[in-house]
């Protein structure tokens, strides 16, 4: 009887972030260095390790590109952060609508009646349903045939579709550091649609200007209802601008499955990695964020190792990324603590068993102390189990990882390495079947004959 191997399956575990500088009051050391890290020092010893960029080294990039780039896509195929919070969000659009990421702020008069960033997303006060009542006054309008419809996703989150003849090659009006001029939205020098671009950013404008006159100097309504908090409602409107980033529209993508040749899954909180997950065709299976991110992360690891449905499963957490927004590096060092304790069922099995291939990386580096919101250097990278060149590194942090038998990966080089040490790849040359593919695909056309008549 012919032999059949099972195939390896594969863990990809996520720390956003995780990656950093080194700081005083650390020896000198990055928070990831300083922590005690038992659990994932040691799978460190038993694995091949590296460094990792999604693009290349200096690139400040975000989580959802990073993604996108470490799966292997395209970056000119990339369909933009509010098409995938958009998706991720159950927001109703077309495929022809842009989505636009957008959040109340509050801005000061400058020079020339110059407005400047204040107080950004995260510092604009009031729970969700007082800002609901801000957000209601900003939809709907419309401008020279282009109508803007804004949809509140999350606390001071929103989604704003721009319906009509529109283009997302426009710029952002959010500037994203405090005291800097609000940006006027202008077409991008490099839009391959360049009239629909202007029409876009002009109409863009416009709304904004209206949001403005809308925010500024309005009193929130008095309650209606007997019981109702009145001090709630008798005071200004915390935020005065609108502000947008980061515009998007959809692009047919690949599914990863057939780029890949696995059955993916993706298990995450957050709208983006839902909307990641729909795009690239992956199986989403949703988690929660509770205080306990330890607990959260070893049961988001457990699911993935219990799951017999999918080949290809990738676990993520965004805890360091947002410990390190707190602008705390010894406060990153302990979080990853607490983090390294949920790797313990991964090391418990990795030490029994050869059919499961672990792979621990970062989508990019998030310093805790820096006017950058992610900064470009690299990230270190295990893969362990499988079929691997086992190295001498026996720390898992940014410097250790250096002298690993990996080297350095950039993008895809990230997928094509899993499916070299998961034993998936094709020999580069041999083809079965109309597409090209980097994996042993069993899905092509068998060569038949016709079965020998008897004489």
């Amino acid at each position: 009887m012919e032999r059949v191997e099972k195939k390896t399956k594969v863990i990809l575990v996520l720390l956003d972030g995780l990656g950093d500088r080194s700081y005083a009051e650390l020896g000198h050391r990055t928070p990831l260095a300083a922590a005690d890290t038992p659990n994932l020092d040691r799978i460190s010893q038993m694995g091949s390790n590296g460094i990792f960029h999604a693009l290349a080294q200096g690139y400040c990039l975000p989580s959802e590109t990073a993604h996108f780039l470490m799966f292997g896509y395209d970056m000119a195929m990339f369909p933009g952060r509010g098409l995938l919070e958009a998706a991720g969000s159950n927001v109703a659009f077309s495929d022809k609508d842009v989505l636009v990421l957008a959040h109340l702020s509050r801005a000061g008069f400058a020079e020339s009646g110059i407005l400047r960033l204040e107080h950004g997303r995260d510092e604009i006060t009031g729970d969700r349903d007082l800002l609901k009542s801000v957000y209601q006054r900003l939809t709907p309008y419309e401008y020279n045939g282009v109508s803007f419809e804004l949809n509140q996703v999350g606390r001071n989150d929103a989604i704003l579709v721009v319906k009509g003849d529109v283009s997302p090659d426009f710029s952002d009006s959010d500037p994203i550091i405090r005291h800097m001029p609000i940006g006027r939205v202008v077409p991008l020098a490099e839009s391959r649609e360049p009239e629909r671009t202007a029409t876009t950013a002009n109409a863009m404008n416009q709304y904004l200007t209206w949001c403005h006159g809308k925010l500024r100097d309005v009193k929130r309504e008095k309650p209606r209802f007997a019981g109702q908090d009145v001090a709630r409602y008798d005071q200004t409107i915390p935020g005065n601008v609108l502000l947008t980033q980061r515009p998007g529209r959809r692009i047919p993508l690949e599914p990863f499955s057939e780029k890949w040749g696995f059955t993916p899954a993706l298990i995450a909180s957050g709208g983006v990695y839902r909307g990641i997950a729909g795009e690239l065709g992956f199986d989403f299976i949703g988690a929660e964020d509770t205080p306990s991110f330890g607990e959260d992360l070893a049961e988001r690891i457990r699911i993935a190792m219990a799951d017999d449905t999918h080949d290809f499963i990738h676990v993520h957490t965004k805890v360091p990324d947002a410990v390190s927004h707190n602008g705390n590096p010894v406060a990153k060092t302990k979080a990853i603590g607490l983090l390294d304790a949920a790797f313990s069922a991964l090391l418990e099995y990795l030490e029994k068993n050869d059919d499961l291939l672990v792979v621990i990386t970062a989508d990019h580096s998030t310093p805790s102390r820096s006017i950058l919101v992610h900064s470009g250097e690299t990230v270190p990278v295990i893969m362990a189990g499988g079929a691997i060149r086992k190295d001498t590194v026996d720390r898992f942090d940014e410097m250790a990882a250096v002298s690993g038998s990996l080297g350095f990966l950039r993008g895809d080089e990230l997928m094509h390495m899993i499916l070299n040490c998961s034993d998936r790849s094709i020999l580069n040359g041999l083809r079965l079947g109309p597409h090209k593919r980097p994996y042993h695909n069993d899905a092509y056309p068998p060569f038949m004959v016709r079965s020998p008549v008897p004489e």
